[in-house]
C-alpha cells in the first residue's frame, strides 16, 4: 500500500492504519460501519497525514529551508504531528496554543521540540474569537525572518495528505463504502480522502460532522463546545459545501458519552471528535439499511484526554 514520500526513519510509519468493523454500538438492521484507526499513526492522530504533506510541499518549493522554524497555530493534535515531523527533519517549531486544550497535548510538544505558547481561553471554551486570536499570534511570529507559516487552514498541501486515506479506505473495504462520515475542523481530511474515494465511486456519500453548539458549516450561530479540533466557530477558508452532502450536528455531551462507550464496548480508545464521528455514522447506517457499508474515522488517542473531563 503506498505511503507518503516523506523520507526515513519515523516519518516511514505514516499511513496504512487499520480498518476495522465496530461491533457492539451498532444496532441490528443498520448498515455495518466500519472505524478507520487513525490512532496507529506514530503519533496517534490523523493529522501525521497532513503535517508531512505540508512540510514536503512547502520544501519542494523552496519554501522551508535547513535552519527554519516552522509556526503554527494549534488545538494540539496538528502541533504534536508538526513537532514529530520537524524533530525527524531537523526544523524547529514554535506552537500558538491554549489553555482550551489538553495539557497531554502541550506536554507532548514540548517533550518532542517545540516552543510552546499559550493564548488564554474563556473559561476553557472553544470559541470563534479564541481560534482567531491564535491564528494573528502565529501571523506574528511567522514574520520574523527564518520562520514560516504552515497556516493549517489556508495550507492546500494538507488536503493531499489525505489522499492516501480514502485510497487506504477503498482498498481495505474491498470497494464497499457507500458513506463516509467525518468530522470537520480544517475540512481537509474530509476532503482528501473524499475525493480519493470519488475517483472510485463518484455517487459515495460525504457527511460532515460539527459540533451542535457551534453549527456554522450549517448556517447556524458560532458558539463554544468541548470537542476538541473541530468547530473552529467559522467557516474553514479550504471549506469546499459542493463536496458534502450533508452535514450531521453532534452535542459535546453525545460526542463525549459515545467516546467513553466506545472505550468498554469496543474496546476503542479515542478522543471526542471520534464520538462524534460515530454518533453521525449510526444515524447514517440507520438510515441507509443493512445492505449498506458506513466508514468513519478514530481521529485519535484517547491518551491525549485522560486530564479532561473526557475520561474522568
Amino acid at each position: 500500500m503506498e505511503r507518503l514520500e516523506s523520507g526515513e526513519g519515523v516519518l516511514a510509519g505514516i499511513g496504512s492504519t487499520p480498518l476495522i468493523e465496530l461491533s457492539n454500538v451498532v444496532p441490528p438492521g443498520s448498515a455495518r460501519i466500519l472505524a478507520k484507526l487513525e490512532w496507529a499513526n506514530p503519533t496517534g492522530s490523523m493529522k501525521d497525514r497532513m503535517a508531512a504533506a505540508a512540510i514536503q510541499g512547502a520544501e519542494e518549493r523552496g519554501d522551508l529551508v535547513p535552519g527554519d522554524t516552522v509556526v503554527e497555530y494549534t488545538a494540539g493534535t496538528t502541533g504534536i504531528s508538526l513537532a514529530l515531523v520537524c524533530a525527524a527533519k531537523g526544523y524547529g517549531l514554535h506552537v500558538v496554543f491554549s489553555d482550551a486544550f489538553s495539557p497531554e497535548k502541550r506536554r507532548t510538544m514540548e517533550a518532542l521540540g517545540a516552543i510552546v505558547e499559550s493564548v488564554p481561553s474563556d473559561q476553557g471554551r472553544i470559541t470563534e474569537q479564541l481560534i482567531k486570536a491564535m491564528i494573528s499570534r502565529a501571523g506574528e511570529l511567522s514574520a520574523q525572518p527564518s520562520h514560516w507559516a504552515c497556516d493549517q487552514l489556508n495550507n492546500r498541501d494538507a488536503v493531499t495528505g489525505y489522499l492516501a486515506l480514502g485510497e487506504e479506505i477503498w482498498q481495505q473495504s474491498d470497494g464497499r463504502v457507500d458513506a463516509f462520515v467525518q468530522s470537520v475542523g480544517t475540512a481537509h481530511s474530509i476532503h482528501g480522502a473524499a475525493r480519493a474515494l470519488r475517483t472510485h465511486l463518484p455517487e459515495v456519500r460525504v457527511v460532515a460532522v460539527e459540533p451542535a453548539e457551534s453549527a456554522v458549516l450549517s448556517g447556524g450561530p458560532t458558539g463554544s463546545h468541548r470537542i476538541e479540533g473541530i468547530g473552529i466557530g467559522f467557516l474553514p477558508p479550504l471549506w469546499e459545501p459542493d463536496q458534502v452532502d450533508s452535514i450531521e450536528l453532534v452535542s459535546s455531551a453525545d460526542a463525549m458519552a459515545m467516546s467513553r462507550r466506545l472505550a468498554r464496548e469496543e474496546g476503542i480508545f479515542a478522543g471526542t471528535s471520534s464520538g462524534g464521528n460515530v454518533i453521525a455514522a449510526l444515524r447514517v447506517a440507520e438510515e441507509l439499511g443493512p445492505d449498506a457499508t458506513v466508514v468513519t474515522v478514530m481521529v485519535d488517542s484517547g491518551f491525549r484526554y485522560l486530564s479532561t473531563g473526557l475520561y474522568g
